[in-house]
């Protein structure tokens, strides 16, 4: 069986994400929670991370709004790649890698549900809804002339009614990005698009502070979340989740920087080893056959060199 026979029916991973999603998105409006206690919970994170010395979303978000050239991008990217990001991680795991496809998708599912149940618990207020006195500015206004969003959240101009403004506790758009961080690191053979996945997570927990739609306690509850769904995926039956004791499976080019893994003089490298190393027959049982060729040939030299003295002698 190859490796694509394994992929489950396209259809019914339609289904079952959009029923996911749906479930998620219904459930982050069913749960706006009452303003004051959001408010509340919103001040409290603020005021720990003041005595931790964690709020490093204020000056982020104080470069943010004075340089445009940083503020407009952090938006786009903040209304935008958290929405098509995460369905071509998936969409490109399901085509070119379905071995892991089953238990990274169900690692997002169960994640997500786990997002949901923090927005019913925690309703927090994000920064850029605080009182102007707090010193944090909601970008995505002040900048609004230049996207489609508008003063509210990351939703379409008129829209903003139909969202959870809320829901900043956990920010699942620093837990999407680290599975997608995650799943490219893992999964992919191409050194640029692993560097480009690991990056993904850094610039979103960047991006999603500096605009004032999270704290940084946000951030690491996210992490927190896709971590506690890692450890849930893998407790799933494997014909829900597919078989996750072998995953992550770390993608490694062979040998060192892309070349042969034989560097001579018995010294070699396998494809998990940076460095070559030199074996005995009895520590690696490749090596036999070889040492075995290498003495045979090293004896027929010998012979070969031996012959003309034998001859002479004979003569004389």
């Amino acid at each position: 069986m190859t490796n694509r026979r394994q992929a489950p029916r396209w259809w019914a991973e339609l289904l079952l994400l959009g029923l996911v999603y749906a479930a998620y998105s219904g459930g982050r409006l069913l749960v706006r929670g009452d303003v004051q206690l959001a408010v509340e919970h919103g001040l409290a994170i603020l005021r720990l991370e003041e005595l931790l010395a964690l709020d490093l979303e204020r000056p982020l978000n104080h470069l943010f709004t004075r340089r445009a050239a940083l503020g407009i991008p952090a938006d786009f990217v903040y209304a935008s790649l958290h929405y098509l990001v995460t369905p071509a991680v998936l969409v490109w795991l399901y085509r070119r890698r379905p071995r892991q496809y089953r238990f990274a998708r169900s690692w997002l599912m169960v994640s997500t549900l786990l997002g949901l149940v923090g927005f019913a618990l925690v309703p927090t207020c994000p920064p850029r809804l605080l009182d102007a006195s707090y010193g944090l500015t909601d970008t995505m206004a002040r900048y609004s002339a230049y996207g489609w969003w508008g003063g509210e959240a990351s939703a379409p101009r008129g829209l903003g009614s139909f969202t959870n403004q809320f829901a900043a506790m956990p920010s699942l758009h620093v837990g999407w990005a680290l599975w997608c961080g995650v799943m490219l690191w893992c999964c992919a053979h191409r050194p640029l698009v692993r560097a480009l996945g690991a990056a993904y997570p850094a610039v979103t927990t960047l991006v999603v502070m500096g605009t004032a739609n999270h704290y940084f306690l946000d951030a690491v509850a996210g992490a927190a979340v896709m971590g506690a769904g890692y450890f849930a995926a893998r407790a799933l039956p494997a014909g829900l989740s597919g078989p996750a004791g072998s995953f992550p499976p770390i993608a490694r080019t062979a040998g060192f920087r892309g070349k042969s893994t034989i560097v001579g003089g018995g010294w070699e490298t396998s494809a998990g080893e940076l460095l070559p190393v030199q074996r005995s027959a009895a520590a690696d049982p490749a090596a036999v056959p070889r040492a075995a060729g290498a003495a045979h040939g090293v004896a027929d030299h010998a012979a070969d060199d031996a012959a003309p003295e034998d001859s002479a002698a004979a003569a004389r």
